[in-house]
């Protein structure tokens, strides 16, 4: 299991690389009115863009969950690593002491060891996907998290659509900095996750 801790770029290369579109039903009507500029372009009409490389590096529940999911995956690989060093041990053993050993006892000793690495097999088997299973849902509890809080920001910021963008998945390729709103999402977020851990 030497497996890096991908769980933000595949959360953000999949999930808001299309975009998330904010209600915009209180929009103001600008049109036929006396004394506004019809042709101006107000907050409501604009579409921003988050950097999810810088979100995930200043995130502070996305860093305590990758810092867990590492945690896990280290001492899984451990014991992983001290289970198959022990049936090493065994086979060794087995080569060493096998001329001395009667057929019985050759063959039952095989059997036994072949049992215990079908068995460590398995086991590294489901380590791999309980650590696959806990990512999933850690993918899936960050992806609500960041969704749910850009929703209601652009609801209250007016803006129609926020996209992402990622060094390594530049589905966007160019976009004006002052549009940029990373900093006000991370720090909105670590503020929520802040009371939240209250």
């Amino acid at each position: 299991m030497s497996k890096k801790v991908s769980i933000g770029k595949v959360v953000f290369g999949l999930a808001l690389g299309i975009a998330i579109a904010a209600c915009n039903n209180n929009k103001p009507n600008t049109t036929g009115t006396a004394g506004k500029d019809s042709t101006a372009i107000s907050s409501s009409d604009k579409i921003v863009y988050v950097n999810s490389d810088s979100l995930l590096a200043n995130y502070e529940y996305f860093k305590e969950v990758q810092a867990k999911l590492q945690e896990k995956a280290k001492k899984t690989q451990s014991e992983l690593q001290a289970k198959g060093n022990a049936f090493q041990r065994e086979v060794a053993d087995y080569q060493k002491n096998a001329a001395t050993m009667t057929a019985e006892q050759r063959q039952s000793t095989e059997e036994r060891l072949a049992r215990k690495q079908e068995e460590l097999g398995k086991y590294n088997q489901n380590a791999n996907q309980s650590f696959a299973n806990d990512e999933a849902q850690e993918q899936e509890k960050l992806y609500n998290k960041v969704a749910d809080y850009l929703k209601a920001h652009a609801k209250e910021k007016g803006y129609k659509m926020v996209l992402t963008y990622s060094k390594g998945n530049p589905a966007l390729l160019f976009a004006d900095e002052s549009l940029e709103i990373t900093k006000e999402v991370v720090d909105g977020l670590n503020a929520a996750y802040k009371k939240e851990k209250k």
